[in-house]
């Protein structure tokens, strides 16, 4: 326990795995709380202050699971493992060791440093965050970011604003964040891990350059000091998880957010590209698109998709090379067949470099190098006149480590263990000495069934046995009653008696234990050391990271390419221009779920210069919201270099794209649904700009009608006529339509409805035009609303109607009202006497409504009616 105080008073913050033979034990509050979250047995063991010490456990050979759940409910879990070998397991050694084996933490397992494929996602990258801010102009901050995965090596940083901080959580949405504590990170601040202070700019340069042995970082691009500082906390937090060493990484990369579509928070929620709002991956952008193989293919698909570019030449380059792939669709049949046998090559790295590979991440590199060299051979039959020059590059990755895979093929055995420990891993006749090693220990083997017989034959015991046993060695075991006449033998040592046999020794049965044990051992440490060679050259060849790339983008392209061979889904022309027409475009999410016996209504949209702003009106239900949400999807599909669910499509490039449609509460905050939505207003007219698409729904809506109103038309005012983006703008407000007169970029449109026998039809068809009436009660009748009430409300919309049909009343943009002339100032009108209800008056002034409960404020209310009600009576009697 001793032991045990020392370790936890290191890692104050995690639950600590403290190894005991074959459990990882967990002791007092870490028992509990580990208890509860795994459902499993608390107990007690020994006492301390005079209190029994909690503990639970699991195996080590089923760890894994419980730190999966463990890591996934937000805990960190500190290994400390034996680093010392019972005496009594060494060959020819006798236990001798007393007191506990020294121990030591040899791992911090947390959300940002996982490697195992069983606490990772296959298809989703495992971020550690590190954030360093940096005082800029004018008292502003900017932040340097970095962020690493343990699992594949990547290494990147970032600049940005305070205000764009957010953006970036939300792009690369990591698993663990360092940042400072007085940092808000909003919908992020539960992954904060508890991090250390930034470094100073020279340490963190000077350091990080050590790591990577270059003279200055420097040499891998320009960073601000806000960067290298976020880098060095990213690395020392990895070091520390690793109990000092570090993974293979690769170099630090800056990255520029001015070459990616600009996406904020709300406007990625809204449109669900990677995760749905629930949290799973369900209907997803991400899911309707993708048609990968390949883990590390679904990666690099989910970062183009969190990351559109809006760089015209690369977005060109991508599309070329699925465009390119298409052409040849038995081809991409049979391509997505190879690639259906890569394994993950970046992840299998990660583990061999910390030291926690097996021998199938070995047997990873060998197939996935041999599936590389595959596809090359593929590809390069795929028409090589019109060959793109990304697609000529890549054949030339895929090419590489031919000695490598050499390597591996000869040293690898056939059939893999699972484990090192279990033997068995290099190929007979890959090394002489290991293979001596195996020769004597298994020849020993066959000597043991040789002496067995003797020995039956020689103590005329036919059941005698030579059995090994973990405490003893090789042991001539026979039943109790041969035991007793055996014992009188000089020539046997009796070790051990038991109910049912007798255990007996000899010299020469000793002697024969130790060689075996010794050639056993031996042959285990040269497998190992072979083993460790292996890895070491894996690791060294600088060809096997950009083979890997390579086979992950062309994963990405034969995605595309299978999305795009139905002549469904098309090649988007992608340039400089203010274009933006889409031809016959769907929503890809939307369809998907809908199935193949279910037609989807596609639907154009042309916000060219001259009219690039679409007001569009419509009942609920009629695919308002499918039509505002499918265009911004065909964006980022676009700019990210995908095809697109459209007959057609050429976008000039949308460097910030809006969305806000639906609405939501961020109770947690204080935050009501119209603050939510007028805060995310905001954020687009103070952001918002002429090369922007903005898709809103329902501006206004969360309050009264006039407020509502008039909302809705400052903003769409402002669309039009200030930040001059592509907007468009779904409404209830149909008084709006008039607008158009006096904005002559605004294109009223509507979806389009049929009534037919007394009953609604939506055709989910946008058309010019602007809707009268929103079918409301329609809809509430669809909801399944008891008809009573929907008939009461149908009368009251009648009479609501009747009331307010006066005629079309121009709205106040265009009341063009004649000067008044002056006139003489009226009779002054007598001064009302409020005398009598003075007590009223009084007892109004005597109350704070910010000081009231609800229910207090309740109570106020009657008693001033109250009062009001006597002042009344008195004055009537007056």
């Amino acid at each position: 326990m001793a032991q045990w105080f020392a370790l936890k008073a290191e890692n104050p913050d995690f639950l600590l795995f403290f190894r005991m033979g074959d459990f990882y034990e967990l002791f007092f509050d870490d028992a509990i709380t580990a208890a509860a979250a795994l459902d499993i047995a608390l107990t007690a063991r020994g006492s301390h202050g005079g209190e029994p010490i909690s503990m639970c456990g699991v195996p080590v050979s089923a760890a894994q699971a419980y730190l999966s759940r463990l890591i996934r409910r937000g805990f960190r879990v500190a290994i400390a493992e034996q680093t010392a070998t019972p005496p009594s397991k060494l060959p020819g050694r006798k236990a001798t060791q007393k007191g506990p084996l020294p121990r030591a933490v040899v791992r911090l397992v947390t959300p940002g440093t996982l490697t195992e494929d069983e606490l990772l996602e296959p298809g989703r990258s495992n971020l550690l965050m590190a954030l360093a801010a940096h005082p800029a102009r004018r008292g502003a901050i900017e932040w340097g970011a970095a962020w690493i995965d343990i699992s594949t090596g990547l290494f990147e940083t970032a600049r940005c604003a305070d205000v764009e901080l957010g953006h970036l959580l939300a792009r690369l949405d990591p698993a663990e964040i360092l940042a400072p504590p007085d940092r808000d990170l909003g919908d992020f601040d539960l992954r904060r891990a508890p991090g250390e202070q930034p470094p100073s700019a020279h340490t963190a340069r000077t350091r990080l350059a050590e790591a990577f042995g270059v003279a200055s970082l420097d040499a891998f691009g320009t960073f601000s000091d806000a960067e290298a500082a976020a880098g060095l906390m990213a690395l020392d937090y990895v070091r520390k998880s690793q109990a000092g060493s570090l993974p293979r990484l690769a170099h630090p990369v800056p990255q520029e957010d001015s070459h990616t579509l600009g996406l904020d928070p709300a406007t990625r929620a809204s449109l669900d590209l990677l995760r749905a709002r629930d949290g799973s991956s369900e209907h997803t952008l991400f899911s309707a698109v993708n048609r990968t193989a390949t883990a590390p293919g679904a990666r690099l698909l989910a970062s183009w998709i969190a990351a559109p570019l809006t760089m015209p030449d690369r977005i060109s380059a991508r599309q070329a090379c699925w465009d390119w792939l298409k052409s040849d669709t038995p081809r991409v049949d049979l391509l997505r067949q190879t690639l259906r046998s890569v394994p993950d090559i970046d992840r299998a790295l990660g583990r061999l470099s910390l030291g926690r590979g097996q021998p199938r991440d070995l047997a990873a590199l060998r197939d996935g190098v041999a599936a590389a060299h595959r596809i090359a051979e593929e590809l390069a039959v795929i028409a090589p006149d019109t060959r793109p020059d990304l697609i000529a590059t890549l054949l030339k990755h895929l090419a590489e480590c031919g000695g490598l895979h050499e390597e591996l093929d000869r040293a690898l055995a056939d059939e893999l263990p699972a484990r090192l420990d279990d033997g068995g891993v290099i190929a007979t006749g890959y090394d002489g000495e290991l293979d001596a090693y195996r020769t004597l220990r298994d020849d020993s083997r066959r000597i043991i069934a040789t002496l067995q017989n003797d020995y039956a034959q020689r103590f005329g015991v036919a059941s005698l046995k030579i059995r090994h046993h973990a405490q003893l060695g090789y042991v001539i075991e026979v039943p109790t009653a041969a035991g007793a006449k055996l014992r009188a033998n000089e020539d046997l040592s009796f070790r051990q008696g038991t109910t049912t046999a007798a255990r007996f020794s000899t010299e020469e049965l000793s002697e024969l234990d130790s060689r075996i044990a010794e050639a056993a051992e031996r042959a285990s440490v040269r497998e190992r050391q072979i083993f460790g060679l292996l890895v070491n050259r894996a690791l060294e060849d600088e060809h096997l990271p950009p083979l890997a790339r390579a086979l992950a983008f062309i994963d990405v392209m034969q995605s595309c390419a299978s999305l795009a061979v139905g002549e469904t889904w098309c090649r988007a022309t992608v340039d400089d221009s203010e274009a933006f027409t889409l031809d016959a475009c769907r929503h890809p999410v939307v369809e998907a779920a809908l199935g193949s016996g279910v037609r989807f209504t596609a639907n154009g949209c042309s916000l060219a210069p001259e009219h690039r702003v679409m007001l569009l009106t419509g009942p609920n239900m009629a695919g308002k919201s499918t039509f505002l949400r499918q265009n911004a999807l065909a964006v980022i599909l676009a700019q990210a270099g995908l095809p697109v669910p459209a007959k057609s499509a050429h976008i000039g490039i949308v460097d910030k794209l809006f969305s806000r449609v639906g609405a939501a509460d961020d109770l947690a905050r204080g935050r009501s649904t119209f603050m939510v939505e007028m805060t995310e207003t905001a954020a687009i007219l103070n952001q918002a700009g002429p090369r922007s698409l903005v898709v809103v729904d329902e501006i206004g809506r969360g309050t009264s009608t006039l407020d509502g109103l008039s909302i809705a038309w400052a903003v769409l005012e402002a669309m039009h006529s200030t930040l001059r983006c592509r907007t468009i703008f779904a409404t209830h407000f149909h008084e709006l339509a008039e607008l158009s007169g006096s904005l002559p970029r605004l294109s009223p449109h509507t979806m389009a409805v049929r009534d037919w026998k007394g009953q609604v039809v939506f055709l989910h068809e946008v058309i010019p035009g602007s809707a009268r009436k929103s079918w409301g009660v329609h809809v509430a009748k669809l909801a399944g609303v008891p008809m009573p009430v929907v008939d009461r409300a149908s009368r009251l919309l009648k009479e609501l109607e009747k009331d307010h049909a006066t005629g079309p009343a121009p709205l106040p943009l265009f009341d063009d009202l004649p000067p008044q002339a002056p006139v003489a100032d009226p009779e002054p009108e007598p001064t009302a006497d409020f005398s009598e209800y003075e007590d009223v008056l009084n007892a109004i002034m005597s109350h704070d409504p910010d000081d009231l409960s609800p229910r207090e404020a309740l109570a106020a209310l009657y008693d001033l009616r109250k009062l009001a009600l006597e002042a009344k009576r008195l004055s009537v009697r007056e």
